[in-house]
């Protein structure tokens, strides 16, 4: 059999294995070393160093009447701050903005990796990533719930559920406990993992789909590919909408949750 890759891609679809990245330097393998530095990792490292380099230049000088860099960093900003931080959480909610802002742009930023050419994956469809961003978000959720309310009033009031009848509380505050320390943070991993993971699969099943098509031997089946590949530019433009608002999501859930521990109310 063939290892041409084409020849492979026609002879097995996508899979698990399209997540599965060696190390980029030479002679690392076994144990930690054979992840520490792969495609996944480096896409990371230069999505936290395009943000720093284009945020440092855009406020390196700040003007009066803005430059374009600095108007479109004050915009991503005010964005956060002003449709998610204050709308959600209140006046208090701009403590919070630089927070959020920063998590919208680390997020949204490691998503347009799934549509670059030559890199063409997020590294949000590693699980590992957002699992890290939300157990994030969860720490803070917490600290800020017990920095204002205290230890035992912030547990009582994220269990008890106000108003329901006396005998009702045991089964109810079981519930709202698995909520709180499991539901919350792992949906809000899961729904951005899920979300970069199936959008990567379906441009490889349309891209790697013409391929196939493309090696056949006949001919009306090579000019299908076309329409294979044709599919995979629709849905790259119909990821770059889903990736924006996944970024998006998930920074409006964050401010959600730090309502719910700033708030007076359960």
């Amino acid at each position: 059999m063939s290892n041409s890759p084409h020849v492979l891609a026609a002879e097995f679809p996508p899979g698990l294995e399209s997540f599965e990245f060696g190390s980029l330097i030479p002679g690392l393998s076994g144990g930690m070393w054979e992840t520490a530095v792969t495609k996944v990792t480096l896409l990371v490292w230069l999505s936290v160093a395009i943000l720093i380099v284009l945020f440092l230049t855009a406020y390196r000088k700040p003007q009066v009447v803005p430059t374009k860099g600095q108007w479109m960093a004050e915009s991503v900003y005010s964005l956060v701050r002003d449709n998610i931080a204050r709308d959600i959480i209140g006046p208090q909610g701009v403590r919070f903005a630089p927070y959020l802002t920063t998590l919208f742009v680390f997020i949204l930023m490691n998503n347009l990796w799934g549509i670059v050419p030559f890199a063409q994956i997020s590294p949000n469809s590693h699980i590992a990533f957002p699992i890290v961003l939300a157990v994030s978000t969860y720490l803070l959720y917490i600290a800020v719930g017990v920095q204002r309310k205290g230890v035992g009033r912030y547990i009582k009031d994220s269990i008890w559920v106000p108003g329901a009848p006396l005998w009702v509380q045991p089964i109810l505050v079981p519930i709202e406990l698995f909520q709180v320390i499991l539901l919350r943070p792992a949906t809000l991993a899961i729904r951005l993992f899920a979300n970069m993971f199936a959008g990567h699969m379906i441009l490889l099943v349309f891209t790697l789909g013409g391929v196939a098509l493309w090696e056949s031997a006949s001919i009306g089946l090579k000019l299908t590919a076309f329409g294979s590949w044709g599919m995979a530019i629709v849905m790259t433009l119909f990821e770059l909408f889903i990736l924006i608002l996944q970024a998006y999501v998930f920074t409006l859930l964050t401010a959600t949750y730090l309502q719910s521990s700033v708030s007076e109310e359960h």
